[in-house]
């Protein structure tokens, strides 16, 4: 599995991105993919304190209501 991290649709983008894994190590990408490996990697620095966590927000969908 991997996880998609497009700081373009962070909810947080701009409040966070100082104190996130990505930007710390890689400056602010538009996209980055990284794997299951990599994603325990960066979470075992994180809790470490050696760099900090992911921030990624994702937005999540609204319920669809149909109007009367």
């Amino acid at each position: 599995m991997t996880t998609r991290i497009d700081c373009d649709t962070c909810v947080v983008r701009g409040l966070h991105c100082h104190d996130c894994v990505v930007t710390v190590l890689l400056g602010p990408p538009p996209e980055l993919t990284i794997d299951d490996d990599e994603m325990a990697a960066l979470d075992a620095l994180a809790t470490g304190g050696l760099v900090p966590p992911l921030r990624l927000v994702e937005p999540v969908a609204g319920p669809v209501i149909e109007s009367a």
